[in-house]
């Protein structure tokens, strides 16, 4: 081991002020604390996309395959994000969640989901009947259901800003407007090509860090990463109930998730603030950054349409898109998918909320990647796929990139004390 190792004095660029950009930061700077850190983010607020446009569920770990990042990463995240709250008073409320199976087939698969939620140790999950349904959210009905109490509700935008001040509050740097245009990755490190204003600056580090959400698989191009996975976003809609709706649930209520479309369904979702949410659907989103929906992303769209692997992804998912595209266009036929689940919402009143964009990893075959996906080229770390539970996971996320790149480099704390330890 080199002297340059044996300390921690080295100089990290995060790129991404997203929960996960500002959770890594704030983890080099406990591991690290005489390391130099600083965050490049192109807009002009902490926690501007993904982690600001999400319904602040914090997901206890019930779908994902036993083993995986995911599922271990969620876990451990859900653990470090309770404390965190806990003591930074943070929102953070056990609301509970009930997955409601309506027919013999979704029974089937809720019981899959049980069994791989016991695996990955959620805790306290059981399946429940009818009665149990309604003693749990008596506005509710169905078959079966598979209860996990402590699923939780929080803002991870103020989370997220809440990480950015204990980054500053250690000496770290956060540049806002700083948009990465290029990246130079080296064995010894890494230059980085920021535009602020009609300033361009170019910088060294010794390490850099990729967290940039809808756009990591440009930000890994620049850093000569794979092709694959690409991104491609669907955004999903979520709406506002009107406000004699807020005290409906109790909790949070989900469909099973439908085996041929990739994602949950709709579903109702209690909100830290008060408000009750019904969404998301998930459609094509034309454009990376299309949150209201009016504004279509040339550059995006095209970058999509020209991909081979999402032709053959449509392909295989004609159905579903087509059911998922009548709820975008009739707010009705959306709202009546959740009235299945809690039937006096039938003729309910909502209002549309800006919409959230999942940034989704693809192959080169077409497929969605479902696990975390972390790519090292020499000095630069890339988080390449990290959509839900990325959320949730984002403080063991930090903790694991931070190990790899450690002992990936045969880096050392200054100090026992600057180790995190298992609570």
């Amino acid at each position: 081991m080199t002297a340059e190792n044996r300390h921690d004095r080295h100089t990290f660029a995060v790129i991404g002020a997203g929960i996960n950009g500002t959770a890594v930061a704030r983890e080099i700077t406990r591991r690290f604390p005489d390391a130099t850190v600083t965050i490049f983010e192109k807009s002009d607020r902490v926690a501007a996309h993904q982690s600001g446009h999400n319904s602040g569920v914090v997901h206890a770990g019930l779908y994902y395959e036993p083993g995986s990042l995911k599922a271990r990463l969620c876990r451990r995240g859900v653990h470090l994000l309770h404390d965190y709250a806990r003591s930074n008073q943070l929102p953070f409320e056990e609301c509970g969640k009930i997955v409601v199976a309506l027919t013999p087939e979704e029974e089937e698969r809720l019981h899959d989901i049980h069994e791989r939620a016991v695996a990955n140790g959620v805790p306290d999950v059981e399946l429940i009947g009818p009665d149990r349904i309604r003693e749990i959210e008596p506005n509710s009905v169905g078959r079966l259901a598979l209860h996990s109490p402590h699923t939780a509700i929080t803002d991870y935008a103020a989370i997220a800003r809440s990480f950015a001040e204990d980054v500053e509050a250690a000496g770290g740097t956060i540049h806002l407007n700083a948009e990465v245009v290029d990246m130079n990755v080296q064995a010894h490190g890494c230059t980085i090509t920021s535009e602020r204003g009609i300033d361009r600056h170019v910088e060294t580090f010794d390490f850099a860090i990729a967290c940039a959400g809808l756009q990591s698989d440009r930000v890994a191009k620049m850093a000569g990463g794979a092709t694959h996975p690409t991104i491609v976003p669907f955004f999903g809609q979520y709406s506002r109930l009107a406000p004699e709706h807020r005290t409906i649930l109790n909790g949070l209520v989900y469909p099973v998730p439908d085996p041929a479309y990739p994602f949950l369904g709709v579903h109702l979702t209690k909100r830290v603030d008060g408000e009750m949410l019904v969404g998301p659907n998930a459609f094509l989103s034309f454009g990376r950054e299309n949150y209201s929906g009016r504004k279509i992303g040339i550059k995006d769209s095209l970058t999509v349409a020209a991909d081979p692997a999402f032709w053959k992804f449509a392909a295989g998912n004609m159905k579903a898109a087509v059911r998922e595209f009548a709820a975008v266009v009739s707010r009705k036929k959306f709202l009546a998918g959740a009235a299945e689940y809690v039937p006096s919402l039938k003729g309910a009143v909502s209002k549309p909320i800006p919409r959230g964009i999942r940034a989704q990893a693809m192959d080169a075959d077409g497929g969605l990647v479902d696990d975390f996906v972390i790519e090292q080229q020499d000095r630069a770390t890339l988080i390449r796929n990290a959509p839900s539970p990325g959320a949730t996971s984002s403080m063991a996320i930090a903790e694991h990139i931070v190990d790899v790149v450690t002992n990936t480099h045969d880096l050392l704390p200054s100090s026992p004390e600057s180790t995190p330890k298992d609570d």
